[in-house]
């Protein structure tokens, strides 16, 4: 073999080794590329596993919540149709202890014949049961007789003229008048005394009206 042959085999044979090599790298760098792929996609699947854990706990908790939030709501509504339904039980309570007391006068007098008696029980019940609804439930029987006209207070029903006073003045309570805290729960109704004076103008600016 000449030495030019044998220079082209060496180098046909440098340039199969190179191929070879490269071969190899490529294949390398393929398997590289794929067990990174793996890699990253075992890293996705324990991010997806995690996200769906963690949405499937948030559902929990938001069922929960809801759960507890009409556990609530029924709660306060059943709270509240009780308070209206038993909300007048102590005052119905006081009423039943007066209504005690009418029964003992009522029975104390069946085999008598006293009125006065009766009359005296009765008329201690009648201030008990005041006493009561002003100490328990803030509602104030109104004293009108001998106090001003107040037409904020006292619904008139009734005049005449009167020569004692000098204002417009409360001389006979007709019916009661009561006030619940600061506020007039029911005006009372009056006779009223009216001054002469005052009633002689009156009737001047009626005729003069007329």
């Amino acid at each position: 073999m000449s030495k030019k042959h044998k220079m082209e085999n060496e180098e046909i044979l440098q340039e199969v080794v190179v191929e070879k090599e490269s071969v190899e790298e490529v294949a390398e760098d393929d398997i590289s590329v794929e067990e990174t792929l793996k890699s990253e996609e075992e890293k996705l699947k324990d991010i997806i596993t995690s996200l769906e854990n963690e949405n499937s706990s948030l559902k929990d908790q938001i069922l929960r919540k809801q759960a507890e939030s009409d556990n609530y709501r029924k709660r306060i509504l059943r709270e509240k149709e009780d308070s209206i339904k038993y909300g007048n039980s102590n005052l119905l309570l006081d009423l039943i202890t007066i209504i005690d007391d009418f029964e003992r006068a009522i029975k104390s007098t069946q085999n008598s014949a006293d009125a006065e008696s009766f009359h005296s029980g009765i008329e201690l019940i009648e201030k008990q049961f005041v006493s009561m609804l002003e100490r328990n439930w803030s509602l104030k029987r109104m004293v009108s007789v001998g106090e001003e006209f107040d037409p904020q207070l006292h619904e008139a029903i009734g005049m005449e003229e009167s020569s004692e006073y000098e204002t417009q003045t409360v001389i006979e309570d007709y019916q009661s008048g009561y006030i619940l805290y600061d506020r007039v729960l029911r005006p009372s109704k009056v006779k009223v005394a009216m001054p002469q004076a005052a009633s002689s103008e009156t009737e001047t600016e009626t005729k003069n009206g007329e």
